[in-house]
């Protein structure tokens, strides 16, 4: 433990940061094991963000831990661009191979999930010739000015940093609780196409099978199954970001699978590396090849720490059964957010919990989808930390807990931690 208390180390970093990068609770954690963790004063927490989709396979996993100490002992880089080495080969491979659909793939590595989302862009334009790039209301797709241009949500990604970058369109996401229907949003692609940009200038429409910080709305087979009909159609790019769904965490290894689509290419990051910086574009190889040598990469990228934890995680994914975990972790999840519902229908509108272990719960006034109630998703989040319980809110009105669990949680923590969900509801609405 340190000396220092949690209000002590607060302090010293709101002297020291910039307050642009804040901080959702003031816990400064001094070690982690699979889904708890314990900050300095000791304390204990149960996860249930795992640090935002990333630590998939729980904090220090053994196997993840051994694969880069292992790394360590050889070297920690040389710059995958310079001289390579075997374990970013391997990876890739192993990318190429999980990517759903038949065609031959290749892959990049890059550090950020921005980064693969930029890259992408890139590859796109390269192989279409073309300028246009579409996504969706309420999306998010990193920091950096490209992809907070293709995010689809101001505050607080976008507020006080334009302009952005030109030719990129938004059009409505479909969402049934909000009564945006799959035809509301392929008819605003068509007006779209008709108004502000012809299909054939389009080099790309990027979408989250399940939105993320937009609120965990999964995207229906149906919308998935449409827009890869429309691109073919047009002969448009279609990129799944898969950056917060990959990676068994939906209850597919990849949350595409679901629709039975094959994207042109694929972003991956998050719980890539089990906590390590990694990030990658995985596609069709023909589309992947037409930027020409030395237009794609990245000093850190490909990380030879980073991808040997990566084919580290690929493992345990396989050998613990990962993706059927997922699929029971939703179910486990959502049986008890749906008894909470039916305790508390004014307040929570929706539970979302048919993609394995990226859940959603929707608070609300009334009963109402359209009158959020942000005020209690932020009590809610503060009284858990208070409790012991990580959480993790979003949605483009402020009114969504999402759970975003390690797959390797046992049953027992899950219900310890969704008694403290319960148990703050009890204590707020009271």
């Amino acid at each position: 433990m340190s000396p220092l208390s949690n209000a002590q180390w607060q302090a010293r970093k709101d002297a020291a940061f910039a307050r642009g990068q804040g901080n959702l609770a003031p816990v400064f954690i001094d070690r982690a094991e699979n889904a708890e963790m314990w900050d300095v004063e000791g304390r204990r927490y149960i996860d249930f963000g795992t640090g935002i989709a990333v630590c998939s396979t729980g904090h220090s996993n053994p196997k993840v831990v051994a694969a880069v100490q292992q790394q360590l002992q050889h070297f920690s880089h040389t710059c995958v661009m310079v001289t390579p080495y075997a374990s970013a080969v391997e990876l890739a491979e192993k990318l190429n191979e999980l990517a759903p659909g038949s065609s031959t793939k290749k892959s990049i590595f890059v550090t950020t999930g921005a980064e693969a989302v930029e890259n992408c862009v890139k590859i796109a334009r390269a192989h279409t010739g073309r300028r246009g790039v579409i996504a969706f209301n309420g999306g998010f797709h990193g920091r950096t000015l490209l992809a907070m241009g293709l995010t689809g949500k101001i505050t607080p990604y976008k507020n006080l940093f334009g302009p952005f970058p030109a030719d990129l369109f938004h059009v409505p996401y479909p969402i049934d609780y909000h009564g945006v229907s799959v035809e509301d949003s392929l008819r605003a692609l068509d007006t779209l196409f008709k108004v502000d940009i012809a299909p054939g200038d389009v080099a790309a429409i990027v979408v989250e099978p399940v939105q993320g910080e937009g609120g965990f709305y999964p995207a229906s087979n149906e919308f998935l199954q449409a827009l890869r009909a429309l691109c073919d159609e047009h002969g448009i790019v279609l990129i799944a970001d898969e950056i917060q769904t990959g990676f068994a965490r939906t209850g597919r290894f990849f949350c595409s699978e679901y629709s039975g689509i094959e994207p042109d290419l694929m972003t991956v990051a998050k719980g890539v590396a089990g906590g390590f910086p990694l990030a990658a574009v995985v596609g069709k190889a023909e589309i992947m090849d037409a930027p020409l040598p030395g237009g794609l990469g990245g000093t850190y990228a490909g990380s030879p720490i980073g991808c040997a934890a990566a084919l580290a995680v690929i493992e345990v994914i396989a050998e613990e059964n990962l993706v059927e975990r997922a699929s029971g972790i939703g179910t486990l999840f959502g049986t008890s957010l749906s008894k909470l519902q039916a305790q508390h229908p004014d307040v929570i509108g929706e539970v979302r919990a048919d993609r394995g272990a990226m859940i959603a719960m929707e608070l609300v006034k009334n009963g109402d989808a359209e009158q959020p109630n942000a005020e209690l998703t932020r009590s809610m989040v503060a009284l858990a930390y208070q409790r012991g319980l990580v959480l993790l809110s979003c949605g483009s009105r402020g009114n969504v807990i999402r759970f975003l669990p390690a797959l390797t949680i046992s049953d027992e923590l899950i219900n310890e931690g969704l008694d403290i969900v319960a148990g703050c509801f009890q204590e707020l609405l009271k």
